[in-house]
């Protein structure tokens, strides 16, 4: 183990120029190269890649075959990798049919280690045929919530991929994701028939990325205020629709911004060259809908912006992730405006599916728990994911650093009242049926259960429905209620008996309409946001290699982070490098791009001496 340790460590610093692995990879590796079938939750900016990568590299001449279900993340994986060395082709049909041929060539050669290809592109009966002519290590899933009806962004040629288990017996799987609940994890693994396999699940916390909520009062004069402190940074604007995001590149571009719009509405032309334009810093802010963002593997987005609510909270935390993936510090902001609450309902009440209604409706109230939480933001973040966050001030979000709390009071009566309700009517009901109750409603079916008759019916007349809305969320967010993803029914933890029976003291906020509108984090921000490089002397010489590093990237027509991440430039110039054998002991520079690029990039540090 100790020889198969020092190989591992040596390729890592040699190949990719790291110094350590990140929790959990080296273990991955292990088990996928010992034969194990692996699934593996690991946030976004935490290397998954690398797990698949790296024992590809080492598997002698067999082939790793990697499941993608997007062809800008495919090529710019490739593009990565070949940076290192010729170690990866793709196979889709945005390939020229030359160069199609050339690919399927190499493979059959045995000159590459991995192929990247879509989940159709791989149930094509020639390339299995192709498939059946190599020997192949391991099949890696990526995006493997894909496969799952429970994830958010099910595809159903995924369920295809399980018939490879047949074709290819005894072959090993690595499913990797960013975010997958207990469901979605024990569905990935019953779909793809995987024995026994190793777990791996990663913290979900991303705690280089600060989390803001404000209240939405004039949207666009929030977002360009907020912007001013990103000069000349990337960013990404989410916006519920197409018209909203055209009409704010329109206004950013008459002040001057750099922007570009990307939504469904656009040609698939006209999308591609926006993402191209973003990717290679041609442009610094992306405004687009949801459908930006998956598979954008830029590493150096300083900050992303949710002009409108998203709909749920798995949607926020793959649209945040794409923030800081280059473990800098990123912010994250959302606007929480109340006209979208209502927006959002009105077309979850348009679903004719009542499930469906019933699930939007639940996804909902779990993304203002979060919103409105009073609480650190990562603790209803994270609970969400199964994890629990021990700390009780992660200095990372506006309701931790000093001054930015909002106000609450004691609401330790309004708490038991809620919880006592949800106890008596039977721990299966949603919360609109025990607001409802609470406020002594006659309707039908609270007549039918008997709960007028319940000593909690009518004892809440004294809140507005929106008050206890906002407190039952409230209740969720700090854990002490528990809500069935599916139907929506609530049910009292562990932690709510020291409240409903011991009087333990639970403080938050019951306001007659909107939620409390919380101080402005101007400290937090100025005490979090500083910037990466806050000496004007060293911005100037990040600066400078930025434009060195952006000109190299215009010549071999890729972008810029391909030939080095913000973070490594960062470590360029803290540490100065004045050698090669120096330069290679700054995070990212192995031995190809020392090769490449390393004495351009001194010529530009000696320069500046």
């Amino acid at each position: 183990m100790a020889d198969a340790n020092s190989i591992l460590d040596t390729k890592l610093r040699e190949i990719f120029g790291y110094t350590s692995f990140n929790p959990h990879q080296r273990e991955i590796i292990d088990a996928i190269r010992s034969g194990r079938d692996c699934l593996a939750i690991l946030p976004t900016g935490s290397g998954k890649s690398l797990c698949y990568q790296l024992p590809a590299i080492l598997s002698g001449e067999k082939l790793a075959i990697v499941v993608s279900p997007l062809i800008s993340l495919m090529k710019d994986q490739v593009l990565q990798l070949n940076q290192l060395g010729e170690y990866a082709v793709l196979l889709n049909s945005s390939l020229s049919r030359e160069d199609y041929s050339k690919n399927i060539a190499r493979i059959v050669s045995g000159q590459v280690r991995i192929l990247y290809v879509a989940p159709e592109t791989l149930m094509k009966p020639h390339v299995l045929n192709l498939l059946d002519r190599v020997s192949i290590s391991f099949l890696t899933i990526d995006e493997a919530h894909c496969i799952s009806e429970w994830g958010h962004d099910f595809r159903p040629e995924y369920r295809q991929l399980a018939t490879l288990r047949e074709r290819f017996p005894g072959l090993p799987v690595l499913a990797l994701t960013a975010t997958a609940t207990k469901r979605v994890q024990k569905d990935i693994v019953t779909s793809l028939h995987m024995k026994t396999p190793a777990l791996f699940v990663a913290s979900f916390d991303r705690p280089n990325l600060f989390l803001e909520v404000k209240e939405k009062t004039n949207g666009f004069k929030q977002l360009t205020a907020f912007m001013e402190r990103f000069a000349n940074q990337s960013g990404i604007v989410y916006c519920a629709s197409r018209k909203e995001t055209e009409q704010i590149v329109t206004k950013l571009t008459k002040q001057g911004i750099s922007a570009l719009p990307y939504h469904a509405g656009m040609s698939a032309e006209d999308r591609n060259r926006n993402q191209e334009a973003f990717i290679r810093d041609d442009v610094n802010i992306i405004v687009a809908t949801i459908a930006f963002g998956m598979g954008i593997n830029k590493p150096d987005v300083r900050f992303v912006v949710h002009y409108d609510l998203p709909k749920n909270i798995e949607s926020y935390y793959q649209q945040i992730g794409r923030a800081g993936r280059d473990g800098l510090p990123a912010h994250c902001l959302l606007l929480l405006g109340y006209g979208d609450i209502s927006k959002i309902r009105y077309f979850i009440n348009q679903k004719e599916d009542e499930h469906e209604k019933r699930i939007a409706g639940n996804q909902l109230s779990v993304m203002l728990a979060f919103a409105e939480a009073t609480c650190c933001r990562r603790i209803p973040l994270l609970r969400y994911f199964g994890e629990s966050y021990q700390k009780e001030n992660c200095g990372a979000c506006d309701n931790c650093v000093d001054g930015v709390r909002a106000e609450t009071r004691d609401l330790t009566v309004e708490a038991q009242k809620f919880m006592s309700c949800v106890w008596r009517t039977g721990q299966m009901f949603g919360m609109g049926y025990i607001v409802n109750v609470l406020l002594g409603s006659t309707e039908k079916r609270v007549l039918q259960k008997g709960h007028d008759r319940l000593s909690t019916w009518g004892i809440g007349k004294d809140h507005s429905r929106q008050a206890w809305q906002q407190l039952g969320r409230q209740l969720i967010a700090h854990g002490l209620l528990s809500q069935d993803p599916t139907y929506g029914g609530l049910k009292l933890t562990a932690a709510a008996w020291p409240v409903l029976r011991s009087g333990k003291k639970f403080t938050g906020h019951m306001d007659e309409g909107k939620a409390a509108t919380k101080p402005a984090a101007k400290k937090a921000v100025a005490a979090r946001r500083e910037d990466v490089l806050s000496d004007p002397a060293k911005r100037n010489l990040f600066e400078e290699l930025r434009q060195k590093r952006k000109e190299l990237a215009t010549e071999m027509d890729m972008p810029p982070y391909v030939v080095f991440s913000d973070r490594t430039l960062v470590e360029m110039v803290e540490h100065r490098p004045a050698t090669l054998s120096e330069l290679t002991e700054i995070h990212g520079v192995g031995a190809v791009k020392l090769k490449r690029y390393g004495q351009i990039f001194l010529s530009v540090l000696n320069d500046s001496r």
